[in-house]
């Protein structure tokens, strides 16, 4: 028994050593029954996110940055975006039912001396570049390890350093990890992908989530909000929860498993311990067989969806926009509450 505590306090201990600091978004992949397959992601912040949802038809000219060398291509899917203060895509998913979430993970660099002069690649849409011109993990693997860019981005939230790692699913399941390492790419694979935080680095977090399989989720699970006890909590309970083939079951799961790893709204901590321990502020979740994209404000009322198979991808096509903040009290589908907009203005 002593022995026991020994381990478990210095398991602490490493934790703690690793995420001093540990930013809260958590992401999960549900596979359920009959090819049900669910990713839900939670995006935590120490203030308010405005993030509206946009959806783009397929057709369209875009590029990577304002400078003569930026990534340029034309658009060969439609998507659905969650746009971060109308400047940034967070995450999304394609009418080929790829999805693509991006989470904070502290100490991230995208650059170095090998990277300089490639073509140039902002974080504001990087995502969108992903989803626009890849059907499935496997392409946008091939990309990624061709690293014929460079990632750049504007700061936010007065100053902050967009610092991110990247959850990557399409519609057979395949999953894929995307990290920087000092400006080199890193990315995982293999079959037990389903479930991302932030900080520490992916290896490390899933050697954590191993001495936490070894103490039996149901004698003990880490309870605090720092990302590597999100990891281990919704690591367990993803695991031990029924697979069901009711999409609408399916969700409540997924929702239901964020919300054990979520922060709680206006969550009061000691900032000088914890500076980037933040509430949550949305949930979002992608039923990729369906083609639905939920969105899930802590404040609002309800929880609404966007039907992509219904919406207008062909080329030519308006953009459409959801404005979050005016449709507070949605919730169902709401394609109806969809209205043209112009392009959203990356913050290059």
């Amino acid at each position: 028994m002593k022995n026991t505590f020994i381990a478990l306090s210095l398991a602490v201990a490493a934790m703690s050593a690793a995420a001093p600091h540990a930013d809260a978004c958590s992401r999960v992949v549900y596979h359920g029954d009959n090819g049900l397959m669910i990713v839900g992601r939670s995006l935590d912040w120490k203030t308010p996110i405005p993030t509206n949802i946009y959806v783009y038809p397929r057709g369209m000219e875009k590029q990577g940055n304002v400078t003569e060398s930026a990534v340029r291509w034309t658009s060969k899917y439609g998507a659905v975006y969650a746009v971060s203060y109308d400047g940034g895509i967070t995450e999304g998913m394609n009418e080929k039912g790829l999805v693509i979430n991006g989470l904070f993970c502290k100490g991230t660099v995208y650059a170095n001396d090998s990277t300089a002069g490639r073509p140039d690649m902002s974080l504001s849409v990087f995502v969108g570049w992903l989803l626009d011109m890849n059907a499935t993990t496997r392409e946008v693997v091939d990309v990624l390890r061709q690293q014929d860019f460079s990632i750049s981005g504007a700061t936010f939230d007065g100053g902050t350093v967009s610092a991110l790692h990247w959850g990557i699913t399409d519609a057979t399941g395949e999953t894929a990890i995307l990290e920087f390492d000092h400006g080199s790419v890193r990315i995982y694979e293999g079959d037990s992908l389903d479930i991302l935080t932030n900080d520490p680095t992916y290896p490390q977090m899933t050697a954590i989530n191993d001495y936490w399989k070894k103490v039996g989720g149901g004698n003990m699970l880490p309870g605090t909000v720092k990302s590597p006890d999100r990891f281990v909590r919704a690591s367990y309970f993803n695991n031990h929860v029924e697979r069901v083939a009711d999409p609408q079951i399916g969700v409540s799961i997924v929702r239901s498993v964020l919300q054990n790893v979520s922060v709680p709204y206006l969550y009061t901590v000691d900032l000088a311990a914890e500076p980037n321990v933040s509430s949550t502020q949305w949930r979002s979740f992608c039923n990729i067989p369906a083609r639905l994209y939920y969105f899930d404000i802590v404040t609002n009322l309800g929880l609404y969806y966007i039907d992509l198979k219904k919406c207008d991808l062909r080329p030519g096509a308006k953009v459409m926009k959801l404005n979050t903040a005016e449709n507070t009290a949605a919730v169902g589908e709401v394609n109806r509450l969809l209205v043209p907009s112009a392009p959203f203005t990356p913050m290059y």
